[in-house]
């Protein structure tokens, strides 16, 4: 992306001086590399206008503001009450003075994806959706020069951000797209102008948002409402809420599953432990014995969904099953070694009933004594009680030693006795700290340790504390 793109995006002119290349667009000045944007975005607390400087003397070529800095830098005015759009030659760096840097950086990645010929597959859902991006990714660059979100910038700032780091040499871009509230997954389509969509499943995660999981549904379905009608929506026929959405999309209905009526499923599913998953692929007269290196039986629907986009973009099977063999695959569940021998499973990034369940699903599959370390699920609304207690009752069927963290994770504590599990084998703790402290005086060389709950409980500590061997 050049400067002249930026102008031409914000302005409607497209200065022939402006030639500058970016390479990339931060937020955060310490994420800054030579040439590229940085957004000052405005806050009550860290306010990224006090951060221009410093963003400069690290290398930003240019920096979108939204208050006037001329007379400590080079300013080119690209806000809507200036009429003159005769901008002057300026030298780096160079401050683009704008109403709001945040629409700015939206509106400049709105046009710049749209006059790049790159196909977009936009990804969401509730539980799933960065392995799954990660996964299609794999399987697409096999073939394709392929862009995806860094990380989990899935909203309206981490999505833009993604967008303008597109080449001209890119060919295919995959982004996850979160869900907080109704219409915000339109308007990231309104950006990003998705070819394909693919929806893992709908939860209750972010119900106490979004208000009820008929609500969570519908704000999904708005990525395979904005597909064109040559486009694929990659539906999940298992999932009641995501296989109505085939209503609501102009777009080609492709489902996976593992029901037959699906037009990509799977059979005789086997989980290896660590060792990962076997399964049996049909599509149509095709049958694939696959073996992929991702822990737990639930990971078959990542490999169905990248394997449905492999064939909605015409790819082989020798290119989709090298991709979903990819050892990148397996990204939020990790494993480490505690002091005391004890095998951690690493599941902390974040929570819901449906991804704890599957947390348990795993744990029940592995061999060794088996300890949960499970911590609040954070806004589940209405879900609250329902949820923790479907964990409680799982975990009492799948451990030996349950261990809760926090006042919400007590419920969990609580449907675990009532469903017969020994009261002398929980231990319901309020923070971290008394988490730590217990473990390391509890583990044993022959437990394996799940450790899992909301990112906003920062079980990761827990890890951190333990491993000695990641």
């Amino acid at each position: 992306m050049r400067l002249a793109d930026i102008t031409e995006a914000l302005s409607g002119t497209r200065p022939d001086w402006a030639h500058y290349e970016i390479n990339e667009a931060v937020i955060d000045s310490r994420q800054v590399t030579p040439g590229c944007l940085f957004v000052a975005l405005p806050g009550e607390n860290v306010d990224g206008h006090d951060f221009v400087g410093e963003a400069f003397r690290k290398g930003a070529a240019l920096a979108f503001v939204q208050r006037d800095f001329s007379g400590r830098y080079n300013l080119l005015d690209l806000r809507s009450s200036n009429t003159n759009r005769n901008f002057s030659p300026q030298e780096l760096p160079m401050c683009l003075w704008v109403d709001d840097t945040l629409k700015a950086l939206q509106q400049t990645a709105r046009f710049w994806r749209q006059k790049l010929p790159v196909k977009v597959i936009g990804i969401t859902g509730s539980v799933g959706k960065s392995t799954t991006k990660e996964l299609v990714a794999e399987v697409l660059s096999r073939r394709f020069r392929t862009l995806k979100n860094v990380g989990n910038l899935n909203n309206e700032i981490g999505l833009p951000l993604t967008l303008v780091g597109l080449t001209e040499k890119h060919q295919r871009a995959v982004l996850e797209m979160g869900f907080y509230v109704p219409g915000e997954i339109a308007f990231l389509c309104e950006i990003a102008l998705p070819n394909i969509g693919v929806v893992t499943n709908v939860g209750t995660v972010h119900a106490e948002r979004a208000g009820s999981q008929e609500a969570i549904a519908r704000g999904k379905s708005e990525l395979v409402r904005a597909l064109p009608e040559d486009g694929t929506a990659i539906l999940n026929y298992d999932d009641e809420w995501v296989r109505a959405m085939s209503a609501v999309t102009r777009a080609r209905v492709f489902y996976y599953g593992l029901n037959p009526q699906a037009d990509l499923w799977a059979d005789n599913v086997e989980s290896h432990g660590l060792e990962g998953i076997r399964f049996r692929l049909h599509f149509r007269k095709e049958i694939l014995h696959v073996h992929v290196p991702m822990i737990g039986q639930h990971s078959v629907h990542t490999a169905l969904r990248a394997a449905a986009v492999g064939l909605a973009e015409g790819l082989t099977w020798q290119e989709i099953i090298g991709g979903i063999q990819s050892r990148q695959a397996q990204l939020r569940l990790l494993t480490a070694r505690a002091q005391s021998g004890a095998l951690i499973l690493d599941d902390t990034y974040n929570a819901s009933p449906e991804s704890m369940l599957a947390a348990l699903n795993l744990l029940e599959e592995l061999e060794g004594r088996k300890l949960a370390v499970l911590g609040d699920m954070l806004e589940l609304g209405p879900y609250e009680l329902q949820g923790h207690r479907m964990v409680g009752i799982r975990a009492a069927e799948v451990v030996d030693e349950l261990v809760t963290v926090g006042e919400k994770a007590k419920i969990i504590a609580r449907a675990a006795r009532e469903s017969g599990f020994p009261s002398s084998l929980i231990q319901e703790l309020d923070d971290v700290p008394q988490a730590i402290a217990y473990l390391k005086d509890h583990l044993s060389e022959d437990q394996i340790v799940l450790v899992k709950g909301s990112h906003g409980m920062r079980m990761d500590r827990i890890v951190s504390a333990l491993e000695v061997e990641p």
